[in-house]
């Protein structure tokens, strides 16, 4: 079903770059682990890293880009050696829960910038590349840009797990894969995709440095 029949017109101008929106969100369910098979709790801070080590880059952190002036954008650092920022996970309206595959997320920076109002995920509309990208804070941190209202779910995907956004108020879903704007920013977007998702893991912070150190 297009996806201009699930979303309200008010809707309409974030997703029209996007025609058959698939529902992403799998049938089968179980608890969301960190890479040392431990459950992730909401609360605690986990860096976001790739399930695979090496040239697909590091992990995830907040860049510039376009014409802000405050680091807003999501972003996958190039090298592998950077760990990024750490995020937490809250389950609306829940505390503390238990994470499951398809489990409704608010995701935040465990810190953010002084310049911006939060440092909870959001998806905004980035005019100059006509892409639906993942940012943080609210609308005034993205002036001119349409921001759009949902929740995250982590889903399992290959050698780890993927991220998916859902549009609140509509049953469709997307991906969150990462794209390279090549503009000079110091990272790979993350944006909300229909084709190959980040295959990704989370290592919860405290125990990082034991573990690069085990694989390098």
């Amino acid at each position: 079903m297009k996806a201009v029949l699930l979303l309200t017109l008010s809707f309409l101008p974030l997703f029209a770059f996007f025609t058959n929106l698939p529902l992403v969100l799998s049938d089968e369910v179980e608890q969301v682990v960190d890479i040392n098979a431990n459950p992730i709790f909401p609360g605690s801070t986990y860096y976001i890293i790739p399930a695979i080590r090496g040239p697909p880059g590091g992990g995830v952190k907040l860049g510039l880009t376009s014409n802000t002036n405050c680091p807003v954008t999501v972003l996958q650092d190039f090298s592998e050696v950077i760990r990024g920022l750490p995020v937490r996970f809250k389950i609306p309206g829940i505390s503390p829960g238990i994470i499951f595959t398809g489990t409704p997320l608010e995701i935040e920076f465990a810190r953010k910038p002084g310049c911006t109002e939060s440092s909870k995920w959001v998806v905004f509309v980035d005019n100059e590349i006509q892409k639906a990208c993942v940012g943080i804070g609210g609308p005034k941190d993205h002036p001119g840009q349409q921001t759009m209202s949902g929740t995250f779910h982590i889903q399992k995907y290959k050698f780890g797990y993927k991220l998916v956004f859902c549009v609140n108020g509509t049953s469709t879903c997307l991906d969150i894969g990462r794209f390279d704007a090549k503009n000079g920013e110091s990272g790979r977007r993350l944006n909300l995709t229909e084709h190959e998702a980040f295959d990704l893991v989370f290592v919860e912070a405290s125990d990082y440095e034991a573990i690069i150190k085990s694989v390098v």
